[in-house]
């Protein structure tokens, strides 16, 4: 009976202790052999850190060792005893067990693996791992299959984060970044794919969008506190101290698009409304804008410097309840561009007016109401919506449907306007006798 306790007792310390063996794949590592076959190597490691009395341990074990062998020749899989070799846990700060770290291009920058613990979450990790080293020494941007391309949110708009390209990418650039970190093994993830792809297209070039693998480039995740998955981050435009803001929207693209347009209104400056001197003036806020709103203000003489600086300050108004449309706004005084007034069916009379052009298409809709206020806001409100009250129509006289070239001109001094001065004429030595006066007014007469 005592004997049969003792070898049960000491079966039960054995199969504790010998999570793995040398019949296993996975290779145990320890103080001596740590250097040189992990440090020295050109391979990718993943490491799991363990206690012999851990049950947690305990349980990862099958699913370890079926990771080890479906990843034999590819990705070395190891264990280390770090309640035995204490040193070795110390020196890559394990706290708890197990902990697993995947050693791969940087041996001596090791990372936390913070993915799945059955072996086929496991294999997809070292996987992914893997493709982000070959990517890097392609000089591929990003992680590849890391990221978001096969089973993450990736899209052609879309753009893969590292630990080594965040800094760069995201936090230098003075762009709006929505950031998703995600999990190739995640449903949630899997199903934000197609609407995460979507989104970075319709918001190119207002919001950026970007997928972070957070248990490949587990710094990132551990740096915004992520524990769960999808986790998406807003960083908003210009200079960053390196926070970010949670994403609390919904996860369709309407929603996605719909949250970050609001952020993006929020943090961009109003557009500024220039006056038309030059073709470089409607390039750059019309040709290359969605829509571009041209207003056509008096001559100076028939509306002053308070007339005219008041339209301007109203189109400026609007310019910051539209800023989330990344329309251009353009002003130029009657007369000044013929032929543009011509193209878009204005001139000769009814100024102010307004217009709104499509330059991509060639195509334009006149302001039909009053340009005031109420008019304008009603009109904005009809090309913000797409329900116009009449449709777009093609340019006039041009070619090939494209705004005509500008005319160089001086822009406007901001000073009331002047009628140019005419010069007196002294009439005091003109002498008219009886004769030219009867031979005049008999002119008139006869006329």
């Amino acid at each position: 009976m005592f004997s049969s306790a003792v070898l049960f007792a000491f079966g039960i310390i054995a199969s504790v202790n010998g999570f793995y063996s040398a019949n296993d794949d996975v290779i145990q590592l320890d103080a001596t052999n740590f250097d040189r076959l992990v440090i020295q190597s050109s391979d990718v490691w993943f490491i799991e850190f363990y206690a012999s009395w851990c049950g947690h341990c305990q349980n990862l074990a099958p699913e370890w060792k079926r990771a080890a062998t479906a990843l034999k020749g590819i990705v070395k899989v190891g264990a280390v005893d770090a309640d035995t070799h204490k040193s070795l846990g110390q020196q890559y700060g394990v706290s708890g067990f197990p902990t697993i770290k995947i050693f791969g291009a940087n041996k001596r920058s090791p990372t936390d693996y913070q993915g799945g613990r059955t072996a086929d979450a496991i294999v997809e990790q070292a996987l992914s791992q893997l493709r982000t080293i070959v990517n890097e020494r392609l000089g591929k941007r990003g992680g590849g299959g890391g990221g978001g391309s096969s089973d993450g949110s990736g899209g052609k708009d879309t753009v893969d984060l590292t630990d080594s390209n965040f800094q760069s990418t995201v936090l230098d650039s003075e762009d709006a970044w929505l950031v998703e970190f995600m999990a190739p093994w995640c449903g949630h993830c899997k199903s934000l794919a197609p609407e995460w792809a979507r989104a970075a297209t319709e918001l190119k070039g207002k919001v950026k969008l970007g997928v972070v693998d957070a248990t490949v480039h587990t710094q990132l995740a551990q740096r915004y506190g992520v524990q769960g998955f999808p986790t998406i981050k807003f960083f908003p435009a210009g200079r960053k101290d390196g926070q970010a803001e949670d994403y609390n929207g919904g996860r369709s693209s309407n929603d996605i698009v719909a949250w970050a347009l609001d952020k993006h209104q929020a943090s961009t400056p109003p557009p500024d409304v220039f006056e038309i001197t030059g073709q470089a003036d409607l390039d750059s806020n019309c040709a290359e804008k969605q829509l571009c709103i041209i207003s056509f203000l008096p001559n100076i003489l028939d509306c002053q410097s308070n007339c005219r600086n008041e339209h301007i300050r109203m189109l400026k108004k609007f310019g910051e309840s539209y800023k989330r449309n990344g329309w251009g706004w353009l002003w130029v005084e009657a007369f000044r561009q013929p032929k543009l007034e011509e193209s878009v069916g204005i001139g000769g009379f009814g100024y102010p007016a307004q217009v709104a052009v499509n330059a991509r298409k060639g195509k334009y809709v006149v302001l039909k109401g009053a340009f005031s206020e109420t008019g304008i806001s009603a009109f904005l409100r009809e090309l913000s919506t797409g329900r116009l009250t009449s449709p777009l129509v093609p340019l006039s006289g041009v070619a090939d449907g494209k705004l005509p070239t500008i005319v160089d001109s001086e822009p406007w001094d901001g000073k009331d306007g002047k009628l140019d001065d005419v010069e007196d004429i002294d009439l005091s030595d003109v002498n008219f006798d009886d004769d030219d006066d009867f031979d005049m007014k008999k002119e008139r007469v006869d006329l």
